[in-house]
């Protein structure tokens, strides 16, 4: 595949995962809103029937009271014999509009008393005195519904005329009773479909509270709900009823609980998406290189065959037999390039080690020091050869460490020929062997003055077929399998190693070994 179209379709996986959560997070945002607006309707609607449940008790109130007075009065007055006279006071009221203007009405509250022979207080006229029983009994009943009727309507002029001026004037906490305020409540918010916690306060026209129940806050504004109470009275004296629900956001929550578990398979199958486009361009990458590897194999290995073959023409000419000397340099020549043959095979037959889980490794306790000085002492007359220095350090008191000790002498033989490799051609080589310890660890350092590289470079230098580029691809041989074979063979034996390089300056390996204890 190719890397336009990985990064094709990582653009249009991403395009997609990013439109669906937006849906989603838009379609969230929607149902809240929703909810909550649904939530503010019923709380409203709850606040104003209260509000209309404590009018409504006010008036009872007020009517019967007056009508206890009124049945006093019309039981002292309503005499069948003697003259009763009608009193009319005159009262006028002013009512003040929202807007500022005011209305004046003329309430007259009367005590009635009127002459059984008044005609001017009859409603019906009187039947003929030669009229029959039927007619006299129907004529008096008329006017006894006209007299009540117009008792009733007295009683109401004046409870009007009552709560008009008086109920205002009376302080909230004796117009209200506060247990009956909280049963509304809760009353209301039943009916409407809300079994919420709730507090609330009164508030006098002052803004003092007269009456808090327990729990009452105001932390949360969008949880604390406003109602008149007594709307009619006049806006100065307006009082106020102030609930508060603690459990609001739990209320508005509650049904998007489900969005929980989306937002998290969504988030699983973005982390499962990347996690796919990273092994896609992973693998291409390890694809590119092992084509590298398999182009560097060929050249490496073919360039040893055709100096055999050369050779073994070379031997099919009797003159060669005949000189010794000429004889021994061809035979010469196909033994070591036979052995070169044998050493590049072998490094390619090392990554079989890579794909088993744990490597077969035959441990023993060992001395790390001669391991290190074995080493050292077979790449001495390379190192002099090419003008360079190899020197040794040993510091390390205890070097005892179990490793297997073919596998680990290849580790170290490999660092020092990569150090001779990336050499500097200009300058002679010099190489560092130190052991050290630290703690319950040992230290093996070997440090060169080569060409060096980069600090991202160092961090890949461990990975299979990964080569630092250097220009000519072929200017250096090799498969870059030696340090993932290194770093492989050191994790196995519970070890660890790390490179700190700088370009043009050279390169360190550290490995580090725990410290077999001697008892």
């Amino acid at each position: 595949m190719k890397k336009s179209t990985i990064w094709l379709l990582a653009v249009v996986m991403f395009t997609a995962f990013f439109a669906l959560l937006f849906l989603q997070v838009r379609y969230m945002r929607t149902s809240m809103a929703i909810r909550t607006q649904q939530f503010d309707e019923q709380v409203n609607r709850s606040l104003y029937n209260v509000m209309r449940d404590l009018e409504q008790d006010q008036t009872r109130d007020y009517l019967e009271q007056d009508m206890i007075e009124s049945e006093q009065r019309y039981s002292r007055y309503n005499q069948p014999q003697g003259s009763r006279n009608i009193t009319r006071e005159q009262t006028t009221a002013a009512i003040t509009h929202p807007d500022g203007s005011e209305t004046r009405i003329e309430l007259s509250v009367t005590e009635q008393s009127t002459r059984p022979q008044d005609q001017r207080d009859r409603v019906f006229m009187s039947p003929n005195q030669g009229g029959s029983t039927i007619s006299k009994t129907q004529y008096d009943m008329q006017q006894s519904l006209s007299k009540r009727y117009l008792h009733e309507r007295s009683l109401l002029d004046e409870v009007i005329f009552k709560i008009m001026n008086h109920a205002s004037n009376e302080p909230i906490d004796k117009r209200v009773d506060f247990n009956k305020v909280e049963q509304y409540i809760r009353y209301e918010l039943s009916y409407n479909g809300l079994n919420e916690p709730f507090s609330f306060q009164i508030v006098d026209f002052n803004n003092k509270v007269v009456y808090s129940s327990p729990g009452f806050s105001t932390k949360q504004k969008d949880a604390v709900y406003n109602q008149i109470l007594f709307p009619n009275d006049p806006p100065a004296k307006l009082n106020s009823l102030r609930v508060y629900f603690p459990t609001k956001r739990n209320y508005v929550y509650s049904e998007l609980t489900f969005f929980i578990p989306s937002l998290l398979f969504t988030f699983i199958l973005l982390i499962t998406f990347i996690f796919t486009v990273v092994s896609l361009f992973r693998q291409k990458r390890l694809s590119e290189m092992k084509n590298d590897f398999i182009n560097n194999m060929t050249h490496e290995l073919k360039t040893p065959v055709s100096t055999i073959s050369l050779a073994a023409q070379m031997l099919k000419d009797e003159s060669i037999l005949k000189s010794p000397e000429v004889f021994r340099h061809v035979t010469g020549v196909i033994h070591d390039e036979t052995k070169r043959l044998s050493f590049q095979v072998e490094k390619v037959l090392q990554m079989s080690l890579f794909d088993k889980q744990k490597t077969t490794l035959k441990m023993k306790e060992m001395d790390a020091n001669d391991l290190v000085v074995n080493v050292a002492n077979t790449h001495v007359l390379k190192v002099e050869k090419l003008g360079g220095t190899l020197d040794i350090d040993l510091q390390a008191d205890q070097s005892t460490i179990r490793v297997d000790e073919m596998h680990f002498t290849n580790v170290l033989f490999n660092i020092l020929d990569n150090a001779l490799k990336y050499r500097r051609k200009d300058i002679p080589p010099e190489l560092i062997i130190r052991t050290l310890n630290e703690g319950n660890k040992l230290i093996i350092s070997i440090e060169d003055n080569g060409i060096g590289m980069k600090k991202e470079e160092t961090k890949k230098v461990f990975e299979r077929f990964y080569r630092v580029p250097t220009g000519n691809r072929h200017d250096v041989k090799g498969f870059g399998l030696g340090l993932a074979y290194v770093k492989k063979i050191v994790t196995d034996v519970n070890g660890t190693i790390r490179a700190d390089s700088e370009l043009g300056k050279g390169t360190k390996f550290i490995i580090s070994l725990p410290v077999i204890t001697q008892k």
